[in-house]
């Protein structure tokens, strides 16, 4: 039994750091009444953490080389118990996007710096059933997140949603503090701070572009775009100069690596659409915050058992055909998600679960499957990036469409949209993601 203690400690921050990316979506039109936030502002409150931790992902990475993966672990959920404390005082929108980014900071350190501790604890045998309780573990996390934020927020306040944390921190950090190995350090392995600013100037500047998308002239987008996309370039030409990168930009070349992250995007879209499905389930038809978690449960519920299936059907079907399956699935969900009101949705948000459980998990098996095993650490790095990044994206771009019309028309748009991204990326999954057997990456 000591042997997993490890393991708990870990999928304890990475419960807490899942949990934080679902728990708001129900307390967000509260905060907005209670603050005095319009949808703009609301958008950057749910953005703010995952703008962080799609920005700093491979960065944290960096850092569990250079100081080993416990320091930065227990950095990180020191880091997020502030913030939430700081999330929880918030006077104004301003100071609590503030400490949400603060807390993106925490989560992105949690995230990397767990998966690489089981990495360095964990092998064979023990190695799979670490994989499985992890994964079932995080998913919980998401899982919950919608109803606990609902209790929370009807019963006690929305700045519950982020005392809740404390607790939990100060466990984790006890228990961790005790039973995780300091493990090895690579002293010659630097921060690429310059590619990290670039990056981050980017994703800022493009997430920044699609918010203002839905209210403002034209010239004022295209602008903001400009930036973006010379911070792009400068990014990528930093990342070809440097030795050791935060990402290899040269792996985009290959087709199959390029389309499993497309696939990475295109799943997080319908998690994106889920922030416009609670303002509306509140704003719209009335329902309070402990219903609206109530009513969208059936995603929840069916993305934990989907992820449970998952790992089977996985052992005898190539990575491609589970993922595009799932894509496919998740996209015929918002479909049956368009146009219904709260109890008749529910088929559509289940349909919509089950296709984002059999997806997550495989997306993984995807991108290891798209390069040589020697570039696996840089593969998954990517993958995590650009999850968040999806996610981040999709709220920003969603919430121009959202906006515009009669509430429940831009919610349609939105479901329309979000299955459009499932739809493709199915397509480009069983077309150009790799079988390990049948197509084997050459070593370079």
């Amino acid at each position: 039994m000591r042997k997993w203690w490890p393991l708990v400690a870990v999928c304890l921050g990475s419960f807490l750091f899942l949990l934080d990316t679902t728990v708001l979506s129900v307390a967000l039109p509260t905060i907005g009444v209670e603050l005095s936030a319009p949808l703009s502002t609301l958008q950057w409150v749910a953005n703010a953490y995952t703008l962080a931790l799609a920005v700093l992902m491979l960065t944290m990475g960096s850092l569990a080389d250079r100081h080993g993966p416990r320091a930065v672990y227990l950095a990180g959920l020191a880091v997020f118990g502030v913030a939430s404390l700081g999330c929880g005082l918030a006077p104004s929108a301003g100071v609590l996007i503030a400490a949400r980014a603060t807390q993106g900071i925490g989560g992105a350190a949690i995230a990397v710096a767990g998966f690489a501790l089981l990495g360095a604890t964990y092998r064979g045998p023990d190695m799979g059933r670490a994989m499985g309780v992890f994964g079932a573990v995080t998913g919980l996390g998401a899982a919950v997140g919608p109803m606990l934020g609902g209790v929370l927020t009807q019963d006690l306040g929305w700045r519950a949603v982020f005392f809740v944390n404390l607790p939990l921190v100060l466990a984790t950090v006890t228990l961790s503090a005790k039973v995780l190995a300091r493990g090895r350090r690579q002293a010659e392995a630097r921060p690429d701070v310059p590619g990290m600013v670039a990056f981050a100037i980017c994703v800022g500047a493009l997430t920044y572009a699609l918010t203002l998308a839905g209210d403002h002239s034209w010239p004022q987008v295209l602008g903001v775009l400009a930036v973006a996309g010379a911070a792009l370039v400068v990014f990528v030409r930093i990342e070809l100069r440097r030795p050791a990168p935060l990402l290899d930009v040269r792996l985009f070349t290959r087709a199959s690596f390029a389309a499993v992250m497309m696939c990475v995007l295109a799943s997080t879209a319908a998690f994106a659409a889920l922030v416009y499905t609670s303002i509306w389930l509140q704003s719209g038809l009335g329902l309070g915050p402990v219903r609206a978690g109530l009513a969208l449960m059936p995603l929840a519920i069916a993305a934990f058992a989907g992820s449970l299936i998952s790992g089977r059907v996985l052992h005898g079907k190539p990575p491609r055909v589970v993922l595009s399956a799932g894509l496919l699935t998740s996209g015929i969900g918002c479909v049956l998600q368009a146009g219904l009101d709260a109890g008749s949705s529910a088929v559509g948000l289940a349909v919509t679960g089950v296709g984002l459980g059999l997806a997550g998990p495989t997306l993984g098996a995807a991108v290891f499957a798209a390069l040589p095993p020697e570039r696996g650490g840089m593969a998954a790095g990517a993958m995590t990036t650009f999850r968040q990044l999806g996610q981040t994206l999709g709220v920003a771009l969603f919430g121009a469409l959202f906006t515009g019309g009669a509430m429940v028309d831009g919610l349609n748009r939105v479901l329309i949209a979000a299955a459009a991204a499932g739809i493709i990326g199915a397509v480009l999954a069983f077309l150009l993601v790799p079988t390990p057997k049948k197509e084997p990456v050459a070593a370079r």
